[in-house]
C-alpha cells in the first residue's frame, strides 16, 4: 500500500496495525480488541483528512501510482470488449486507447488515455500522453461510432498531449482542433468522464461531450500545478498555491459550470476500492447514455453546442 504526504497519520497507525497483526492470534482477545480500535481510529482519521482536503492533495490523488486507469474501468464494467487500433494515417498510439464494449444490454463505443501500471508499461504507454496520431485515431473511433449510431464514452486522464518537437512535426495542435470541431458536431450521445488528470488540451482533445463528469479526486485545467508554478514564480516550489489558484477540482468545475456532475469515489480514493469505482461509474454512464439516447440527433448537437457556447463570462456591448 502506497501512502501520500498528507496521509502520514494514516500510514503510522496502519503499521502499527499490521504489527499487531503480526503477533495476535485469533483466540487473544485481548489483542483482537486492540485491532479493531486501531482499524476504527484508521478510519476515523481517513475520513478527517479526506473532509477537507487541498487542492494539491487531490492532484496528487489523480496521479496515485495505484489508481484505476482507463482500461481497467472498461474492463471492469464491460461483458465484451474489442479494442480498435491505429489511426490509418501513421501509427498506432499506445497512449491512446478505445474500442466497442457491451454496457450490459448497451453497445458504446470507448475512448481514453492509458497511462501504465509499472515503470516498462508507463514507457510504452508514453505515460498517457498522446501524440498526433493518437487524436486522430480517436476520431477515426467517433466517425465509427457515428456510422452505426453507437453512443461515446470518453475516459480522460492525461498530464497533457505530447509536447515533443516531433508531434508538433505531425500536426498536434491541428489534430486537437480537428478533434473539437468534429466532436462538437457528432449526431450521437458524447458522455465525457475525466477519471485522473484533465490537463489542458490533451484532456479537451476528447473532451466534448454532452455530458461532462468529474471524480472527486481529479482535476480538470488549462495547465498543471507545477508549470504554472514555474511560469508565474520561475519555481516550482509554488505549486501548491497554483492549484488552489487555478480552481482545479471537480467542486471548482462544476460551481463554474465546467462539469455537470461530481462523481463520488471511495473513501481514501478510487484506488482504495477499484472494484466499487467501477460500479459507481458503470451506472452513472447507463444513466446518462439511457437519457441522451431519447434526444434526437440534430437535439445532441445542438445540446452540445448550447453548453460549451455558455461556458465563461459574457459582456454584450
Amino acid at each position: 500500500m502506497i501512502f501520500l504526504d498528507f496521509e502520514k497519520p494514516i500510514e503510522e497507525l496502519y503499521t502499527q496495525l499490521q504489527e499487531l497483526k503480526k503477533d495476535a492470534s485469533e483466540e487473544d482477545d485481548d489483542k483482537q480488541a486492540e485491532i479493531a480500535a486501531l482499524e476504527k481510529k484508521i478510519a476515523s482519521t481517513r475520513k478527517k483528512i479526506y473532509s477537507n482536503l487541498t487542492g494539491w492533495q487531490r492532484v496528487q490523488l489523480s496521479r496515485h501510482p495505484e489508481r484505476p486507469y482507463t482500461l481497467y474501468y472498461i474492463n471492469q464494467i464491460c461483458s465484451r470488449f474489442v479494442e480498435m487500433h491505429g489511426d490509418r494515417c501513421f501509427a498506432d498510439d499506445k497512449a491512446m486507447v478505445g474500442g466497442i464494449g457491451s454496457l450490459d444490454n448497451m453497445t458504446v463505443m470507448f475512448v481514453g488515455q492509458q497511462k501504465g501500471e509499472n515503470t516498462k508499461m508507463r514507457q510504452y504507454r508514453n505515460f498517457g500522453m498522446p501524440n498526433p496520431e493518437g487524436y486522430r485515431k480517436a476520431l477515426r473511433m467517433f466517425k465509427t461510432a457515428e456510422r452505426f449510431n453507437i453512443p461515446v464514452v470518453c475516459l480522460i486522464d492525461t498530464p497533457g498531449a505530447f509536447p515533443g518537437i516531433e508531434a508538433e512535426d505531425r500536426g498536434q495542435a491541428e489534430a486537437i482542433a480537428r478533434n473539437l470541431f468534429e466532436m462538437a458536431r457528432l449526431r450521437v450521445p458524447i458522455v465525457c468522464v475525466i477519471i485522473g488528470e484533465g490537463a489542458s488540451g490533451g484532456a479537451l482533445g476528447i473532451g466534448v461531450g454532452n455530458r461532462v463528469l468529474m471524480m472527486e479526486n481529479t482535476w480538470y485545467t488549462v495547465i498543471s500545478p507545477e508549470s504554472c508554478s514555474t511560469i508565474l514564480w520561475r519555481t516550482v516550489d509554488n505549486k501548491k498555491q497554483a492549484a488552489d489558484a487555478l480552481k482545479l477540482t471537480a467542486e471548482n468545475a462544476l460551481e463554474l459550470g465546467i462539469i455537470d456532475e461530481i462523481i463520488p469515489e471511495p473513501l481514501g480514493g478510487a484506488h482504495a476500492n477499484p472494484e466499487e469505482m467501477a460500479k459507481t461509474l458503470k451506472r452513472i454512464l447507463k444513466k446518462e447514455i439511457a437519457a441522451l439516447q431519447k434526444m434526437s440527433p440534430e437535439e445532441l448537437v445542438a445540446d452540445r453546442i448550447e453548453k460549451f457556447s455558455k461556458m465563461g463570462p459574457t459582456t454584450t456591448i
